[in-house]
């Protein structure tokens, strides 16, 4: 990962732009959460229902503080690291962003590149797998190129975690597992 690639996709996003780029387990998309346009954008890319909300991505809590209420001791002593927590959403945050649900998924991500990315940008970033609905996630730069092509702004260069599948997600509250890992 360059520096300047890594840089390029930061402006992309703050741009209002739909970024590829590695994470745990494979390849996300991502965009600026607070971007309405780039959030609708997506879910049309992935085909994906209004219904459900999106991950967001952050190297660090504070990323995250904007979105949620309070932080779950659960979240906090596992970040970071490869597990997503639902988490009471603030009140005035963004429904693109979380659908119908009064919480949203958050993860401080240990993958050095998609961190990297997220303190390159000065902000958590949408994180949803690089596939259309009900299809499997792309695992390599190569993979996304050949299935969205110019439908997205940018691919940056990487590898993915060791991960075998994307993170599990837990509701924070219960520990209830809502998506197995």
């Amino acid at each position: 990962m360059s520096a300047s690639n890594l840089q390029h996709a930061a402006a992309v996003l703050r741009a209002g732009g739909v970024v590829a780029y590695a994470t745990e387990a494979v390849f996300g998309l991502g965009c600026n959460p607070r971007n309405r346009r780039a959030v609708e954008r997506l879910r049309r890319i992935k085909l994906r229902s209004t219904r459900k909300g999106f991950i967001l991505i952050a190297a660090h809590p504070a990323q995250l503080a904007a979105y949620v209420t309070n932080f779950s001791p659960r979240a906090l002593t596992s970040w970071p690291g490869p597990h997503t927590w639902l988490l009471p959403a603030r009140i005035r945050i963004i429904p693109w962003v979380t659908g119908r649900s009064a919480t949203v998924a958050v993860r401080v991500t240990a993958h050095t590149q998609a961190a990297a990315l997220c303190r390159a940008c000065g902000m958590a970033i949408v994180s949803t797998s690089a596939n259309r609905a009900g299809q499997r996630p792309a695992r390599s730069h190569r993979d996304v190129l050949r299935r969205f092509g110019r439908l997205i702004d940018y691919v940056l260069p990487g590898h993915v975690g060791g991960l075998s599948r994307p993170t599990a997600i837990a509701d924070a509250a219960t520990g209830r597992l809502v998506r197995p890992g």
